[in-house]
């Protein structure tokens, strides 16, 4: 969809849905202006039309929360976002379940690396301290694991993100590669993504 046919569509939606959740209309258009700014960037990424909505919107809640961050008053946060942040947070780990099967086939450093920082929440300072190894041998240890974990991932899924991270669409490769934890929480992910509008 052409980014002038995608201004026309929303730029009015956009200003209220965010003019609900932003008191001060000038944040507020600053905000959408942002939010345009992200789907200039990206949009091209986007395989199908009829996600747009649905992939739009996220862009533009995220940018609200990113603005709640930034002044640090995320006790300010409208309570939709905040139902939506806690959404964000559970579908997070719903998706953890979901890469454990790979995480289980990483060599034992590089496991135990990542279930204790990527899963457990461990910082990679307290792990230097647990395995008894320098900060920055941990950190590489942490980082070496990421990559292992992603050449598992990619060889099974393709996902697709935009240049924030924010995941766009995904699917199972074409090849044997299955996980039945994977393909249990993908329906999950994606009833989900539908219903975030």
């Amino acid at each position: 969809m052409d980014i002038e046919i995608i201004w026309k569509k929303f730029h009015q939606p956009l200003k209220g849905f965010v003019s609900k959740r932003v008191s001060d209309q000038y944040i507020a258009e600053d905000i959408v202006q942002d939010v345009f700014l992200k789907i200039a960037k990206s949009h091209h990424t986007l395989k199908e039309d009829e996600k747009i909505s649905s992939w739009i919107y996220n862009i533009t809640r995220n940018t609200i929360i990113d603005y709640y961050r930034r002044k640090k008053t995320m006790g300010e946060l409208p309570v939709d976002l905040v139902a939506e942040n806690k959404e964000n947070e559970t579908l997070t780990k719903e998706l953890s379940k979901c890469i454990r099967p790979f995480i289980k086939q990483l060599p034992d450093k590089y496991k135990e690396a990542i279930l204790l920082t990527e899963i457990n929440g461990m910082s990679q300072k307290d792990l230097s301290s647990h395995l008894g190894m320098s900060f920055s041998g941990a950190k590489s240890r942490v980082q070496r694991g990421r990559l292992k974990l992603k050449e598992l991932l990619v060889a099974c899924c393709h996902i697709k993100t935009d240049q924030y991270g924010n995941i766009l669409d995904y699917y199972e490769a074409d090849n044997d590669c299955k996980s039945s934890a994977c393909e249990s929480q993908s329906s999950v992910f994606k009833s989900d993504k539908s219903a975030n509008i």
